[in-house]
């Protein structure tokens, strides 16, 4: 989830934490737990300072190793025992205990998005991404924001959040619903499928889906449960050649590789050099696809310039492997 729900959750479970009653009866105890559950709640994307060295690091390790399964202990007993340090007073256990359930669903509620976590780590380093929550809900971040607005008007903290997250759990198994419906009509029409990428988006009933199947990906839209196809390609694998090996050791490819699980791919030749690039298929925008990687080769055979990332225009892909090859 973005950063703003995830602060929001946070001050949801300091609420929640009333019904908790060494929490009710320690108003110390009680501030506590509300500053960890806040810091608990983001503490997994710590790892977004990632981005200030470059975007192959960002995309390799973003919400991996931080949303993994010793993280997500470390996250809790790191964050309870430091505010402990500042109040050693309050019950230990309580603090570290709704610190950690904060962290638990941090990494929770991310594996519900198209981007997904590494939350299996150590014991599998795939990605984790069952998209059927869209990265930004606006119907959890209303709902978060009501309960705030009702606690500062005075309502039961405890009964107001436990009602709301009664309903934002019923919300996730309709969403979760809705897309095995979407995946079964698209195994309906292409019975070849082998894998379905969903991305849901702000709007509740507008769906984007990547399809691959044995020899085609498909690229399309689900509005109120009809599916539309607006691109096709042709499914080629990488062929054994000296440039794609060569692509492939550049560290911003490498980085797009072990992130995307539904792209193509494309060779341009020029004048003095060859161009590589992987585009991801989960994300159009606009009759474009933004989240690409791009080297480029010189005849030579040296990698001039790469980059992966966010590119909504070719212009500013040109100027971004202009700045990457200055900045090297």
């Amino acid at each position: 989830m973005d950063t703003g729900t995830h602060i929001v959750m946070g001050v949801a479970l300091g609420g929640l934490a009333t019904l908790d009653p060494a929490v009710h009866s320690d108003p110390t105890l009680f501030n506590a737990v509300l500053v960890g559950t806040i810091i608990g709640s983001h503490a997994p994307d710590f790892d977004t300072v990632l981005k200030l060295r470059n975007n192959a690091t960002y995309i390799r390790h973003h919400r991996g190793i931080t949303h993994s399964l010793p993280a997500i202990i470390f996250w809790g007993l790191f964050i309870s025992g430091m505010i402990h340090l500042f109040v050693p007073e309050v019950n230990y256990l309580h603090l570290w205990a709704w610190t950690f359930l904060a962290v638990i669903i941090h990494v929770l509620v991310d594996i519900p998005n198209a981007y997904g976590t590494q939350a299996y780590r150590p014991f599998s380093n795939r990605w984790v991404a069952y998209g059927f929550i869209n990265t930004f809900d606006p119907y959890i971040f209303t709902l978060h924001l009501a309960g705030i607005v009702a606690w500062v008007l005075g309502a039961n903290p405890g009964i107001t959040w436990l009602i709301i997250y009664t309903v934002i759990l019923l919300y996730y198994i309709k969403r979760y619903i809705d897309k095995k419906e979407i995946v079964k009509k698209i195994h309906e029409f292409f019975p070849d499928t082998e894998q379905v990428a969903t991305s849901p988006t702000m709007k509740q009933n507008f769906w984007r889906v990547a399809i691959t199947t044995k020899d085609h990906f498909y690229v399309g839209i689900v509005e109120n449960g009809h599916i539309e196809i607006i691109d096709e390609f042709e499914k080629i694998p990488l062929p054994n050649s000296e440039m794609i090996e060569l692509a492939c050791t550049d560290k911003n490819i490498s980085a797009f590789l072990s992130f995307s699980p539904v792209y193509r791919w494309e060779i341009n030749a020029y004048d003095d050099f060859t161009e590589v690039r992987f585009i991801d298929l989960r994300y159009r925008s606009k009759g474009y696809y933004p989240f690409v990687a791009v080297v480029q080769i010189s005849d030579n055979k040296e990698i001039m310039s790469s980059y992966t990332g966010w590119i909504f225009s070719e212009h500013k892909l040109k100027r971004k492997l202009y700045v990457e090859d200055y900045s090297i």
